[in-house]
C-alpha cells in the first residue's frame, strides 16, 4: 500500500471534541485574573500608562501617532496596542476601572488569537498532503473530521504552552502582536478555501503587526509566505493528481502587495527599527552564558510544544515543503530568529506559539500508544503535584500550619497580610474537581480520540492558572504590583500639588500616576516641587541640577519583593 504521509488515522480516532467542553476550557484559561488585581510590573504597567495618557490626551490626532509618558516614548515603537487600550478606556462605562477595561479588550485579543489559530490549522489539515493514508478497504478518517480533530489538538497545545500563561494575560504590545501574527497565519493558510475572509485577515494581521512593534517580523513573514504561496501554486500546476483547493494565480501577488504596503506604512511612521543584540553584547556577559539563558528560556517557554514540533519535522520529513509543514515552520522560524537577535526575547518567543502548536498538532496522528501514555502519565503526575503543593501552601498561608510552608510564603512576600475569599475558594475547588474528572475521563473512555494526548497538558495548565488567580491572587498581586510602594510614597508626601522626578523608569511613572494620582514633573524642565523622587541610578546627575544643601533625604522607598526597584525621596527645605 502506498503511504504518502506518516499519518494513519481511522474514523473512530477523529471523534468530535464537545464544543461546550472546549469553550469552557478556553473560558477557564481566559477569565481568571481579569478582576481582583491591577497592572503588574514592568511592561504591563508601562503599556497601560501610555494607554491612559492617550485616553485623556487633548493634543489631537498627532498625539495618537506619538504616544508619550512624561516625555518618554515607549520602549516598543508601537501604535495599535496603545490605541486599542486607549479606546477601551474611553468607551468603558464609569463603573469599570480603566485597567479592567484594558484587560477585557486584551482578553478579547487572546480569544481572537485562539480562533485564528484553530481555523488556520483546520484549513491546513484539509489539504490532501496533510490527510492520513487511505485504507485499502475504507474506514480512514474523513477529511473534514480529521481537520477538525487536528485543529482541536492545536488549540489544546496552544493553551498548554507555559509561556502563554503570563504573557497572554498582560496588556502589552506582545499580546497584540500575537493576535496579529495569528491572523497573518490564518490568512495565508485559509486563502485557497476562503479567499475574501483570508485576504481581510492577512491585511489586518500584516498591517497590525507592522504597527505593533514588529514591522521587521511582519516583512519577513510576508516575504516567506509569498515565496511559499508561489511555490505551492507552481507545484499544483505541474502536479498531475488532484491536489484539492489551491492558491489562485494572484495569491502570491496579493500577499506581496499587502506586505509591501505594511512595510511602506511602517517606514513612513518611522516604526521600522531593527535593533540587533546578539548573545554576549551586554557588558560583563559572555556569548556562552547568554546562549545558555536563551536555551533555557526556549525550553520552558515553548513547553510542551517544542518536542512535539521536532517530532513532526522528523516524521513528516518527506513532506517538509508541503503547505501544512512549511508554513508553520516559517512562522516559527522568524520569531525564533528575532528572539536570538534582539533584547525582547520573551516577547518575540511568544509569537512562535501558534506555529509551534500547529506543528505539535500534526505529531498526534503519528504517535504510538506507548508515547501517548508516557505523555499522559508525566502530565498527570506533574500537574497533580503542582496542584497539591498549591493547596498545601495556601492552607499554610491561611492557618500557619504547616509551619515551614507558612514561613516560606512570609519570606517571599514580606509585609503581606493573608486574606480569605469564599468566592476564590469555591472557584478553586471547582477547578480541582474538574481536573479530577478530566483525569478519570482520560484514563477511562475515549482512548481513540486523536486529540486525547493534549487534553491533560491543556487542562493542567488551565488548572494551575486558575489556582494561581484565585487562591494565590492576593499575594501574587502584592508581589507583582507597585501598589505597596506607591502607598508608601503617599504616606510620606500626602497629595502635594506636584512631585519632581529624576530618572524614574516608565513603569514607575505609570504606577505613580495610576495608583497615586500624582502630578509628576521632570526636574530638569522647570522649577522644583516640594518633593523629589529619584532613581538610585540618577544620583550622579542630581547634584548638577539642584543644590543638595537645600534638600533633605527622606528615605528609600522599596517594593517589598524587589530591592532593585528603589525610589529615593527628597524634601525641599524652606528657609
Amino acid at each position: 500500500m502506498n503511504q504518502p504521509t506518516p499519518a494513519i488515522v481511522a474514523q473512530a480516532a477523529v471523534r468530535r471534541l464537545p464544543r461546550i467542553a472546549l469553550l469552557l476550557l478556553c473560558a477557564a484559561y481566559l477569565l481568571p485574573g481579569l478582576v481582583g488585581r491591577g497592572p503588574w510590573k514592568s511592561a504591563d504597567i508601562a503599556a497601560f500608562g501610555y494607554m491612559a495618557e492617550l485616553a485623556k490626551s487633548g493634543g489631537g490626532i498627532a498625539r495618537w501617532f506619538d504616544p508619550l509618558l512624561l516625555g518618554l516614548r515607549p520602549e516598543t515603537p508601537a501604535l495599535v496596542p496603545y490605541w486599542i487600550g486607549a479606546l477601551a478606556i474611553k468607551i468603558a462605562p464609569s463603573w469599570i476601572s480603566p485597567d479592567l477595561a484594558v484587560r477585557i479588550a486584551f482578553a478579547m485579543l487572546l480569544w481572537g488569537a485562539f480562533t485564528a489559530t484553530w481555523y488556520a490549522v483546520y484549513y491546513l489539515a484539509r489539504t490532501p498532503r496533510a490527510q492520513p493514508v487511505a485504507f485499502a478497504f475504507g474506514g480512514e478518517a474523513l477529511p473534514k473530521d480529521y481537520a477538525r480533530a487536528i485543529a482541536d489538538g492545536a488549540l489544546l497545545a496552544l493553551i498548554a504552552s507555559w509561556g502563554l500563561a503570563l504573557a497572554g494575560h498582560e496588556t502589552t504590545p506582545a499580546l497584540a502582536q500575537l493576535f496579529f501574527v495569528s491572523h497573518m497565519f490564518y490568512g495565508v493558510a485559509a486563502m485557497p478555501f476562503r479567499r475574501i475572509g483570508a485576504i481581510v485577515a492577512l491585511f489586518i494581521g500584516t498591517l497590525g503587526m507592522a504597527l505593533s512593534g514588529g514591522p521587521t517580523v511582519a516583512l519577513l513573514l510576508g516575504a516567506g509566505a509569498t515565496l511559499l504561496v508561489a511555490a505551492e501554486r507552481r507545484r499544483s500546476i505541474t502536479a498531475s493528481a488532484d491536489d484539492g483547493p489551491g492558491y489562485s494565480a494572484a495569491a502570491a501577488w496579493t500577499v506581496a502587495c499587502i506586505t509591501l504596503l505594511a512595510g511602506a506604512l511602517a517606514l513612513k511612521l518611522d516604526l521600522l527599527q531593527w535593533r540587533i543584540a546578539l548573545p554576549g553584547h551586554h557588558l560583563g556577559s559572555s556569548f556562552g552564558s547568554d546562549a545558555r539563558s536563551l536555551a533555557k528560556l526556549l525550553i520552558w517557554f515553548t513547553w510542551p510544544t517544542w518536542p512535539l514540533a521536532l517530532w513532526t519535522l522528523w516524521r513528516w520529513r518527506r513532506q517538509l515543503m508541503a503547505r501544512h509543514v512549511a508554513l508553520p515552520f516559517w512562522f516559527a522560524l522568524v520569531p525564533l530568529a528575532a528572539t536570538l537577535t534582539t533584547e525582547f526575547s520573551e516577547r518575540s518567543l511568544l509569537l512562535t506559539l501558534p506555529a509551534m502548536a500547529t506543528l505539535a498538532a500534526f505529531a498526534l496522528p503519528t504517535f504510538r500508544r506507548s508515547v501517548a501514555a508516557l505523555i499522559d502519565w508525566f502530565t498527570l503526575l506533574f500537574f497533580t503535584g503542582l496542584a497539591v503543593i498549591g493547596w498545601v501552601y495556601w492552607i499554610a498561608m491561611q492557618t500557619g500550619v504547616p509551619a515551614k510552608p507558612a514561613a516560606s510564603v512570609a519570606r517571599l512576600v514580606p509585609g503581606f497580610v493573608p486574606e480569605f475569599s469564599l468566592l476564590a475558594l469555591v472557584l478553586a475547588l471547582a477547578a480541582t474537581v474538574a481536573w479530577c474528572w478530566l483525569v478519570r475521563w482520560r484514563t477511562g473512555r475515549h482512548r481513540a480520540a486523536l486529540w486525547k494526548t493534549l487534553v491533560l497538558p491543556a487542562g493542567g495548565t488551565a488548572l494551575c492558572w486558575m489556582l494561581l488567580m484565585t487562591l494565590w491572587l492576593p499575594p501574587v498581586d502584592y508581589a507583582r504590583s507597585y501598589v505597596p510602594q506607591v502607598r508608601a510614597v503617599t504616606e510620606r508626601v500626602g497629595q502635594p500639588d506636584c512631585i519632581s522626578e529624576l530618572g524614574l523608569s516608565r513603569p514607575h511613572i505609570a504606577a505613580l500616576r495610576h495608583h497615586g494620582n500624582f502630578n509628576l514633573r521632570p526636574l530638569a524642565e522647570g522649577p522644583a516641587c516640594r518633593w523629589l523622587l529619584a532613581s538610585p541610578e540618577s544620583l550622579g546627575s542630581l547634584h548638577t541640577l539642584v543644590d543638595l544643601n537645600l534638600w533633605r533625604f527622606g528615605g528609600t522607598l522599596r517594593r517589598p519583593t524587589n530591592a532593585g526597584d528603589d525610589l529615593l525621596l527628597y524634601q525641599k527645605m524652606t528657609p
